[in-house]
């Protein structure tokens, strides 16, 4: 499989909310970027640290926060950018941009990723 059919596999289980798919994606030790300056930020070290943040995200949404679409796979080495449209929703507030999530993929799994925001403030907002 190549590192692209991977990226695929993973934004498909995130779209569907595939655990089990997205766990034999991840490292265990993956390290994930998560922008800007909300309560959400950071850098998690881990699928444990990964995996409370999104609990804490589809919380936050009521979970509605999704990947509505991805575009574009373009890959260099092991790294893989995908170009996607991600929305959510929650007393009354709205998210809803595009971005760019970066995976560095290794032996088959996704080692580290990195996501953008379109819209970094708006972002913010929306996660507190």
């Amino acid at each position: 499989m190549s590192n692209i059919d991977i990226a695929k596999s993973y934004i498909k289980a995130v779209q569907t909310n595939d655990q089990a798919t997205l766990g034999a994606l991840l490292s265990p030790k993956v390290v994930w970027h998560q922008p800007g300056k909300n309560q959400f930020s950071g850098t998690k070290n881990g699928i444990a640290e990964f995996g409370a943040m999104m609990g804490g995200m589809m919380e936050k949404s009521g979970g509605t926060f999704a990947i509505t679409h991805a575009h574009r796979y373009v890959a260099n080495g092991d790294l893989v950018a995908i170009e996607i449209e991600f929305s959510g929703q929650r007393e009354g507030a709205t998210l809803d941009q595009a971005g760019i999530d970066l995976l560095r993929i290794v032996d088959g799994k996704i080692v580290e990723v990195w996501l953008f925001s379109s819209n970094p403030e708006q972002e913010d907002a929306f996660w507190g």
